[in-house]
């Protein structure tokens, strides 16, 4: 029950305008993960980059259990299995990023798409997580069940094989 293990990873592309390159990103993710990608908007107006309120800048797709996992192997390796203590926060969850989206394997470059680099979240969890979001009920994780970073690192260290710098 203490043994860590992956929930979710949420892979997103921020493009930062909407039209054709926003529906080329989607794309992307599409044929990279397999998940339907679901369109980010702007929280607020930054006039000096064009942006507007509610305008759709960016997408992201979220995927969980075994496709998860495997999907997590091969961004690994397309990072070439190398993260650091830098990468993880408090919880335990760590974030890295892929500068390009031709790293991943069978993805070859094409001029009329361009290149995009995305950022890959991985939040990890122990069993009994649910009761801190269950809706009748809930109550709070004990500090001794919380997962830490330490305990983080060492379950992708021993499960992934990552070196961690």
């Amino acid at each position: 029950m203490l043994t860590p293990r992956i929930d979710k990873i949420t892979v997103h592309i921020s493009v930062g305008e909407s039209g054709e390159r926003l529906k080329r990103a989607e794309e992307i993710i599409e044929t990279i993960t397999g998940g339907k990608p679901v369109r980010t908007k702007a929280k607020k107006t930054l006039p000096g980059f064009s942006i507007k309120k509610g305008e759709p800048i960016g997408c992201k797709t979220t995927l969980r259990g075994k496709t998860a996992e495997t999907f997590l192997h091969t961004c690994l390796s397309a990072a070439e299995n190398e993260l650091t203590t830098d990468q993880f926060d408090v919880n335990g969850n760590f974030a890295f990023g892929i500068e390009e989206h031709t790293d991943f394997p069978d993805m070859k470059y094409d001029p009329k798409i361009g290149i995009f680099g995305m950022d890959i979240l991985v939040a990890v969890k122990r069993s009994g997580y649910r009761v801190k979001r269950r809706r009748v009920l809930r109550s709070t994780i004990s500090a001794r069940h919380k997962l830490k970073p330490d305990d983080s690192i060492s379950y992708i260290k021993e499960s992934f094989n990552v070196e961690i710098i």
